[in-house]
């Protein structure tokens, strides 16, 4: 069995406040960052260095809005696997982990196995999938399929944990 460690990060009030704009708008110059955050544009840069290097900071990416790209279809899947081994899990996950039309994937319980969001071009397109995914492989027991008919929200951000309320107070993050 695999083992996992959880690595903490101690936050205070300044990464927070940091954390908080980025998740708003990473595209913003360091000196913006700065001002918004109420920090020298040294300090500001130093600590999102620290914040990316640990690992909080995974990426600054621009979010498309899918509806000005033209049509496609938006899927979330409920996956029930034939054998739930951690050995059989994980190797399913892989598989969709590199299956482009996956957009995210879960592993929740009770219920299904695994939860999917996933998109495609059209219909043909997602037979495709469904063909690669789930059809072929052995360990799919079912699948049940909703079709995304309208997004009514949308949210890329984490919660972060409550500011400190004096200085000396630090939070705990653990990344999942």
């Amino acid at each position: 069995m695999k083992s996992s460690s959880v690595n903490h990060v101690t936050f205070d009030a300044a990464d927070l406040r940091l954390l908080a704009l980025l998740q708003h708008d990473a595209g913003q110059s360091n000196q913006e960052l700065a001002a918004q955050a109420h920090l020298s544009t040294a300090t500001c840069l130093r600590r999102v260095r620290r914040l990316t290097e640990l690992g909080v900071i995974r990426a600054r990416v621009a979010l498309l809005d899918p509806d000005r790209l033209g049509p496609s279809i938006q899927v979330v899947c409920e996956v029930t696997l034939d054998r739930q081994g951690l050995e059989h899990v994980e190797a399913f996950e892989r598989l969709v982990m590199a299956h482009p039309a996956v957009r995210q994937c879960y592993r929740v319980s009770p219920g299904p196995d695994l939860v999917l969001v996933a998109e495609a071009a059209d219909m043909p397109a997602w037979t495709g999938v469904v063909a690669e995914l789930f059809t072929q492989q052995a360990n799919v027991r079912n699948v049940k399929t909703f079709f995304v008919l309208r997004r009514t929200k949308y949210d890329t951000s984490s919660l972060l944990p409550s500011p400190p309320e004096a200085a000396a107070t630090s939070y705990r993050w653990a990344p999942g």
